[in-house]
Order: C-alpha cells, then structure tokens, then sequence
C-alpha cells in the first residue's frame, strides 16, 4: 500500500493541521484487554531505532505501524499491543521523536498553537491533552511531549531549538516558558 506523507509543517494552515492531526485513525488499545503477556524482543533506541532482535526495522511502514499500538503503563513499562496480546518492549528514552515544530495562531481565540511533527508523521497539537514535560537539568535539559497512551515523543535537536527560540520571542529568558492552546509549559528543568 503507498504511503503519501503529510506535507510539511510550515506551508500548513492551522485549520489544515488541525485536521491532520484529528484524521490519523487509531486502533482503540484502551478498549482491548489481552489475556497474554510476553516479550516481543524488540527496542527502541534513544536516537528514535527500531530494533527486532538486535536487527533496525527498516521499512517506516513497520514503524508507523507498531506505533500505532505502543503504550506505556504507570509502571513505565512500554507495551505493544492487540487485541489478542501485549508484548513488553523495551526503550531507551522516549518511544518517539519529535523532528519538526511550527507556532501558528488560532484566528478565532489569538492563542498560540504549538504544531509537532513526530518520526512516525504523527501531528500533535501542544496543550492540555498534549502537555511538554521538562527533564534533565538546567545545563541539558530534555523535552518530552505527550502523544498517546502514556507515550512521549521527544524533541530533537532541531526541534528543541525552535521551540526555545519561540519561547526567547514570547517570554523573559529568567521564566522562559511557552503556551499552546490554553496551557503555560516552563521550559526550565527543576533544579
């Protein structure tokens, strides 16, 4: 089967990324209640990696795919699952990556709309659903954004840079800080 990616981030309207992120069609994983558990002998690497069996899944496919059943329980532990079963796998640092970032303003409200473009071409929409979480210390900091079922996405590099260099234009760098659809997220990592 093809696979169009979405287009890029910033040639997007937020009307247009708004749809994107609410059209991507999801398996219900808080529905299903397997009765087997085991080991699906795969790992995701911090740099965002595939592994089966030591081996990197190579076909973005798989990896859109398996994503799409990932979750991470309150212990954790990050499971792939189906209706039939879930398979513990293990990860290095976040499940996904955050690999692009676009601000746009909600024309009706003026808030601001922080837009992530995950590896898998996932859209998130920043805010109370979709929280930043800092971590680290103040000297390398880490962010992670909430996606799905416990799961967090990442931020590169380049990621991380825009979204610093947004939160200098709208903050004072002492209480640097950011806001998206109607949720303040300090950027300064608890001491």
């Amino acid at each position: 089967m093809p696979y169009d990616p979405p287009p890029e981030l910033a040639g997007l309207s937020l009307s247009e990324i708004a749809v994107l992120a609410q059209s991507r069609r999801l398996p219900p994983l808080d529905q299903w209640s397997p009765a087997h558990s085991g080991e699906s002998h795969m790992r995701i690497q911090a740099d965002g990696t595939w592994l089966h069996e030591g081996s990197p899944i190579t076909r973005p496919a798989m990896v859109r795919a398996f994503a799409t059943l990932l979750m991470r329980d309150a212990d954790a532990q990050h499971w792939l699952v189906t209706p039939h079963e879930r398979l513990a796998i293990a990860v290095d640092d976040a499940a996904l990556i955050a690999i692009d970032m676009e601000v746009r303003h909600d024309p009706a409200t003026g808030e601001a709309v922080l837009a992530f473009r995950l590896n898998t071409d996932d859209i998130v929409l920043c805010g109370p659903e979709h929280p930043l979480r800092v971590a680290g210390t103040p000297d390398v900091p880490a962010f992670y954004l909430a996606v799905r079922h416990g799961v967090e996405a990442r931020l590169n590099r380049s990621t991380y840079g825009q979204l610093v260099a947004h939160a200098l234009d709208v903050s004072p760098p002492e209480a640097l800080g950011v806001s998206s659809r109607g949720a303040h997220f300090a950027l300064v990592p608890p001491a």
